[in-house]
């Protein structure tokens, strides 16, 4: 009975002192596996990655409800950090996002993009150009929290970039994050909020002209003896609704004067290497045929009549016989055209006090699609005619509609 007692103690005793030496931090608070305390008061966590390397995380704070000592920046607890650590571990999230910063990730996600337009390859490279200049495309992903990524693009507009310009940066930053958070290298994508709650929307919206306007702008050309020369060209962008890249990509084969329609299955681009390219339009509803009107048909006569034969056709993917040519013989693109409204509008604001608004080769699209829907055409039918692949984009302009508009269309059903 006395060996007993005797064996008892002992085990107690034993036990004691193993419980004094487990380790304490300088509160006397008992440290779990992985964590210490390093003299300056600094607590360190010590774990293996899922690469089996040795890491460390470090707090001022062992748990969320210590204060944070004076003159050090706030942060996530040790063992705060030891819960995502663990959680990421279970996940099989890699750690460090990788050691991946954001450019290298935005740069990852575009190497996946194949077989993309001219245009959109331009702004990809645009939106890489702008990450390469800023310290944030240097910053690791797995750093990159919600309000980084809303400062960064808060940045970019004080910095003079445009509301379209930033949501065109978000639309490819966006969905790279996503895929990291899909290959397991973040938990969340920091980008996952609306752009318009973060950055203010200046961004001016194309709107369509009067009827009136128009007629001013297109009888000012037509009676200019410097500009008279494109009066039938934008006279067929007011009444097609033709996209500028469809319109300077017309061949003498896609004008059917016989079934009064314009063949339109490919658009013409000039890269920034003056390279000039055919593509496929826009979208698979692109390709259609576009009724003509009888002024539109003498416009296309009219344009085949003056066109001077170049000394050699040019030939651009097997397309040839262009209705535009520039001074070199070469078809004309977008940016001539813009350039030319550009012009006509300066020298007409110029002379007359009553201004017109800016007036480009889209206006002329959305002008003819407004003045169809407020004619009384049918959605479906308006979205064909202009290519629409999504009738919603068709639909907005019949909500432009005002109440002059709606007046006429009610008193003509009343009427009927």
């Amino acid at each position: 009975m006395i060996y007993f007692f005797h064996h008892i103690g002992a085990l107690f005793t034993e036990r004691s002192v193993i419980m004094s030496e487990k380790r304490r931090d300088n509160r006397n608070r008992i440290l779990r596996n992985g964590e210490s305390q390093r003299q300056d008061g600094r607590y360190a966590y010590k774990y293996k990655d899922l690469n089996g390397e040795i890491k460390f995380v470090y707090s001022w704070r062992l748990d969320k409800n210590d204060r944070t000592p004076a003159g050090k920046a706030r942060e996530l607890s040790l063992r705060e950090k030891e819960k995502q650590i663990q959680q990421d571990l279970f996940n099989q999230i890699v750690p460090n996002g990788g050691n991946m910063t954001v450019l290298e990730l935005v740069e990852k996600y575009l190497s996946l993009k194949v077989n993309v337009r001219h245009n959109t390859q331009a702004n990809y490279n645009f939106v890489k150009g702008i990450l390469k200049k800023e310290p944030f495309g240097s910053m690791r992903i797995d750093k990159v929290k919600l309000s980084d990524a809303k400062a960064w693009l808060i940045k970019l507009q004080k910095d003079g970039r445009g509301y379209s310009t930033i949501h065109s940066v978000r639309g490819v930053v966006r969905p790279a994050f996503e895929m990291a958070v899909n290959d397991d290298l973040i938990r969340k994508n920091p980008f996952g909020f609306e752009l318009a709650t973060v950055v203010v929307n200046d961004s001016v919206t194309r709107e369509a002209i009067t009827r009136a306007q128009e007629r001013a702008f297109l009888k000012f050309i037509q009676e200019d003896n410097c500009y008279r020369k494109y009066y039938d060209g934008i006279y067929i962008l007011f009444n097609t609704g033709l996209r500028i890249s469809e319109f300077c990509g017309l061949t003498l084969s896609d004008i059917d004067f016989k079934k009064k329609r314009i063949r339109v299955d490919h658009q013409l681009q000039r890269k920034r290497d003056m390279e000039y390219i055919i593509e496929d339009t826009k979208t698979k509803s692109g390709e259609r045929y576009v009724p003509m009107s009888q002024q539109v048909m003498d416009c296309f006569r009219r344009i085949m009549d003056n066109r001077k034969a170049p000394k050699q056709e040019p030939m651009i993917d097997s397309y040839t016989g262009f209705l535009f040519l520039d001074k070199n013989g070469m078809p004309m693109v977008a940016l001539h055209w813009e350039h030319y409204f550009k012009h006509i509008l300066n020298k007409y604001n110029s002379i007359y006090k009553v201004q017109l608004p800016k007036i480009t080769p889209h206006v002329c699209r959305h002008t003819f699609c407004s003045n169809m829907a407020k004619s009384g055409m049918s959605p479906k039918t308006l979205q064909y005619i202009m290519g629409h692949s999504d009738i919603s984009v068709t639909l907005n302009t019949y909500t432009h509609l005002n109440f002059d508009d709606a007046k006429v269309e009610f008193d003509r059903v009343m009427e009927a």
